[in-house]
């Protein structure tokens, strides 16, 4: 396992993060072999491990709590807050009430006095940046958070909370979370630029978009997901963006066959080779999905196999726009101009 700098904070994490979304009834619901699973992965050098407090509505960072009592310093814990965590319309989002209470209950789920990074899971077009960064430097000054992050911002978004938390004197975005694959390519354009140009560190999440890069969608055998935690936009195979990704992971499949990998190892392995990721999530339900995952940490692609994805899926595109996790307030039917 390698490890990459964490943005400037001089932390050090594998290029491989554990993702824990499908430890719970979200995915795995067998807590002795979701922990398993967790151990396996830290003995494989694994040391970043994330979730966040909605997933399974908490039943994740429980699971990571039981996990790693007893290992808890071997390990960047980062986790988020931001989702519904039940009907009451303020037990959500990026207000000061909300994150200030939050925090208490993902510190008690989880089983530990502090939480390495704490994420806000999505912008919010409703609550000042002031009153989120205000709360979130306070709880890092307490020492209950060591350090904060976004997750899904847009490149304006991350400038404007850097500028907010220069302007306040506010603990600032160390790190962003954004979607990355090879059919989701969106963040190469902007993204990722401003996330370099301001020191931050990278995690990006599904970089098998959802399983269309593990081999599960083919042309000849296109399924339908099993998780409950999916959109059924993004999976819909009737649509023609779907279709031209199905073209697409077959001319992959091949691609992958010839360089000596399988096609999940070359998508995983496409993300961490980028020079601004830090670290790739990989969230597995099962032991055999985790040990499918970790050499692709070992593994370089080659210039010329980097240049045939890119004429598979041209650099800065995302195939179909219903994987992004950007615009959703922007492009809303009540914003846009008629």
């Amino acid at each position: 396992m390698h490890y990459r700098p964490l943005g400037r904070t001089g932390v050090q994490v594998s290029s491989l993060c554990l993702g824990t979304m499908m430890f719970g009834p979200w995915g795995n619901n067998d807590t002795t072999d979701s922990i398993r699973i967790i151990h396996h992965a830290l003995d494989a050098g694994i040391n970043f491990v994330d979730t966040a407090d909605v997933y399974s509505n908490g039943a994740s960072e429980e699971i990571v709590g039981k996990a790693l009592q007893g290992r808890r310093d071997e390990v960047v814990l980062a986790t988020k807050f931001f989702m519904p965590m039940s009907d009451n319309p303020n037990h959500r989002g990026g207000s000061r009430r909300w994150i200030i209470r939050e925090v208490e209950e993902s510190l008690r789920r989880l089983n530990t006095d502090h939480i390495d990074l704490y994420q806000v899971h999505r912008p919010s077009a409703d609550t000042d940046l002031e009153e989120t960064l205000g709360a979130l430097s306070d709880l890092v000054r307490s020492g209950k958070v060591r350090y904060i992050g976004s997750s899904s911002y847009s490149a304006s978004q991350i400038v404007e909370a850097q500028w907010t938390s220069k302007e306040n004197h506010f603990s600032r975005f160390v790190t962003e979370q954004p979607p990355y694959s090879i059919l989701v390519r969106g963040i190469e354009e902007d993204v990722l630029p401003t996330v370099q140009r301001h020191g931050m560190g990278t995690l990006t999440y599904s970089p098998l978009d959802g399983g269309w890069l593990s081999g599960r969608w083919r042309k000849d055998a296109a399924s339908s997901p099993t998780s409950t935690a999916r959109p059924s936009a993004r999976f819909d195979m009737s649509s023609p963006a779907n279709q031209r990704k199905l073209d697409m992971v077959e001319d992959l499949a091949v691609l992958a066959e010839e360089t000596g990998v399988s096609l999940l190892e070359l998508a995983i392995a496409f993300v961490i080779t980028h020079p601004v990721v830090t670290s790739a999530i990989v969230g597995p339900r099962t032991m055999e999905q985790l040990e499918s995952y970790l050499p692709a940490a070992e593994i370089t692609l080659s210039a010329e196999v980097l240049d045939r994805i890119d004429e598979i899926v041209a650099p800065g595109v995302t195939v179909n726009p219903d994987d992004n996790s950007y615009g959703a307030h922007e492009l809303s039917v009540h914003a846009r101009r008629r």
